[in-house]
């Protein structure tokens, strides 16, 4: 009898686990940034040619530390972000780096918490 008991529990569990709104629920896409997001970068976006390296990455380095904050439910708050405070950058560009990467967070939060919510 004890057996018959585990294989049907097992069965059961099994047609219950492979049931298309379970798998919807394993494999679901995580969620995903609004639609607009990256579309209003400006002359900040877009790689023209009078921003520098250090600007554009610091850039980049912002929207990417806006949108795991949004991701992580934490409040918006560049200062928060290590590669702000301690950037990756020799000395002499770290000013270009932190400009670059203050426009671009305050970029992606707007985008992603919408202009309102969103105040420095």
């Amino acid at each position: 009898m004890n057996t018959l008991y585990r294989l049907a529990t097992s069965s059961a569990m099994f047609l219950l686990l492979s049931s298309p709104a379970a798998m919807h629920a394993q494999y679901a896409p995580q969620q995903s940034p609004p639609p607009d997001y990256g579309q209003h970068g400006g002359r900040w976006n877009n790689g023209r040619s009078e921003l520098n390296e250090a600007q554009r990455r610091g850039f980049q380095d912002g929207r990417e530390g806006a949108r795991k904050d949004y991701e992580n439910h934490r409040r918006p708050d560049v200062n928060n972000r290590d590669e702000y405070r301690h950037p990756n950058v020799s000395r002499g560009l770290r000013h270009d780096y932190r400009e670059g990467f203050q426009r671009g967070y305050d970029d992606g939060a707007r985008n992603m918490m919408g202009e309102e919510q969103y105040r420095r």
